[in-house]
């Protein structure tokens, strides 16, 4: 079994920051990426950085210059840290993890969820 657990959600006004974290916890062989998706209401979940064991970054345009992802490997976690927030990154951010198990298979988790919402 594998956990996917994320923090650091709130609200914030426009302009501020906020660091949302993701631990991957259980049966874990190795992870080969981890990243952060978000879904606002009523559109589609969409990407919003991901990284590589390597540390490869693949970061949405949207967020390019204001978001930044980084990631603990000796902790399975990942960071994203958000700086000058806009009301339209108001959203519910996952996790995603993409995990070679102990038992020799490679899958896809998610988080729940965590809410971020900007006030304007």
């Amino acid at each position: 079994q594998v956990h996917v657990v994320e923090s650091g959600g709130g609200l914030v006004q426009a302009g501020g920051s906020l660091r949302l974290s993701c631990a991957a916890s259980g049966s874990i062989r190795s992870i080969n990426a981890m990243g952060w998706y978000r879904q606002a209401p009523g559109k589609q979940r969409e990407l919003v950085a991901v990284i590589t064991s390597g540390g490869r970054t693949n970061t949405a345009d949207s967020v390019k210059d204001r978001f930044t992802i980084s990631r603990d490997n000796a902790k399975n976690t990942v960071y994203l840290q958000m700086n000058s927030l806009k009301p339209e990154d108001t959203a519910v951010y996952y996790c995603n993890a993409i995990v070679s198990t102990a038992w020799g298979t490679r899958n896809n988790y998610w988080g729940q969820g965590t809410q971020v919402t900007v006030s304007s």
